[in-house]
């Protein structure tokens, strides 16, 4: 069920939230709302479920995110940094 709730903030603040909510199709509500579910959940995984995670994160990701326990990041920035000044 959904409640009203009556903020007060910088007109500035509110502003540019307004802006922001535009260019991102979504309310500044659905923001606020998204915000307060993260800082308020009991259990992480609880939070991150709930968060909607944006189209151009999803494109952005590669794989599962995670890194593969030898991944050795010094000789892999070495063999871009010789293929790159080549």
């Amino acid at each position: 069920m959904d409640t009203k709730l009556t903020l007060k903030l910088d007109k500035d603040v509110i502003e540019k939230a307004k802006i922001y909510a535009a260019k991102q199709k979504i309310s500044v509500s659905f923001i606020v709302e998204n915000y307060l579910k993260a800082i308020t959940s009991v259990k992480k995984k609880e939070a991150i479920d709930d968060i909607e995670i944006s189209e151009f994160v999803k494109s952005i990701s590669v794989g599962n995110g995670e890194i593969p326990a030898d991944f050795d990041y010094k000789k892999d920035r070495q063999n871009y940094l010789v293929e790159k000044y080549k």
